[in-house]
């Protein structure tokens, strides 16, 4: 692809030119949605881009939350990084098996915590993979490397924040669920939520941000689904999914059109969907 940018997409060409750069860092985002069956580590430990290390959404998180994976203290992500090698100065690219799902995620935490210099492979694993590029199942060698993080909290937003936004209308909430479960008809892979979506948020699922083959669409189709979900884009922006993991995929694909990215509500539905005293409207509206 055209358009390599190391601060948000880079091609499987762009990581084959330059994966022998010292100060590059290869992160497996890889993580599954509940009752896949499939383990993410296990899977890293039996093929990954030469590296490679693994991130492990679950584990780099907020230990203290009962949500899904809520974003860590900058105090646990430094001392993650450090522990995995990767520091202040490298160049981060991040990959997952699907092609381009919770990859994003990952790109997002490291943005949260003020790091720029990361991106995310474009098709990732499957990708790389069906080009017949090398893998390996060795763990890197690994030494610590410094490294620093400074929240952006403006990077994201709570429930009260999303249903201030909500009952007020001056933000536009993009939801990157499935259509059926936006709209109530499907249920939710986590048992105990209810079906619907956050009163006013539109439904800009996820996977029209991508091609046929997994790689993120050019920046004019990303624009044309945008406007076909009705995203008002002058207003600020609120991302929102399951867990908060397919949203980061609408907050890459804003960027890539020249947007600043907009924020990210956390707990997503895995909190909304189970918060009593927040409204929840179901169909298209």
């Amino acid at each position: 692809m055209s358009g390599d940018d190391p601060k948000n997409l880079v091609s499987t060409e762009w990581l084959a030119a330059h994966l022998k750069d010292p100060d590059l860092r290869i992160l497996d985002g890889t993580s599954f949605l509940p009752g896949t069956g499939r383990d993410a580590r296990a899977e890293y430990a039996e093929a990954h881009i030469p590296g490679a290390r693994f991130f492990d959404i679950d584990e780099i998180s907020d230990h203290r939350s009962e949500l899904p994976h809520m974003a860590p203290a900058p105090e646990k992500f430094m001392s993650r990084m450090r522990e995995m090698g990767v520091g202040d100065g490298h160049q981060v690219v991040v990959y997952d098996t699907h092609g381009l799902f919770s990859a994003a995620r990952v790109w997002w935490l490291f943005r949260l915590m003020g790091k720029a210099d990361v991106a995310v492979l474009d098709g990732g694993l499957p990708k790389w993979r069906a080009e017949g590029r090398e893998i390996e199942d060795m763990p890197p060698i690994v030494r610590d490397r410094h490294m620093t993080a400074r929240r952006q909290n403006h990077m994201v937003k709570d429930v009260t924040q999303v249903a201030a936004a909500s009952k007020l209308g001056d933000h536009t909430i993009l939801d990157a669920r499935a259509a059926a479960r936006f709209r109530g008809e499907a249920p939710e892979p986590r048992p105990g939520l209810r079906s619907g979506h956050i009163p006013g948020s539109r439904n800009v699922p996820y996977t029209e941000l991508l091609s046929e083959d997994g790689t993120m669409k050019a920046p004019d189709a990303l624009r044309a689904v945008f406007d076909a979900a009705g995203a008002d884009l002058t207003k600020p922006v609120i991302t929102t999914c399951g867990s908060g993991i397919t949203a980061a995929v609408i907050n890459l694909a804003l960027v890539r059109i020249g947007h600043e990215g907009g924020a990210l509500y956390d707990g997503s539905w895995a909190e909304w969907g189970a918060f009593p005293t927040v409204p929840v409207a179901t169909g298209d509206a």
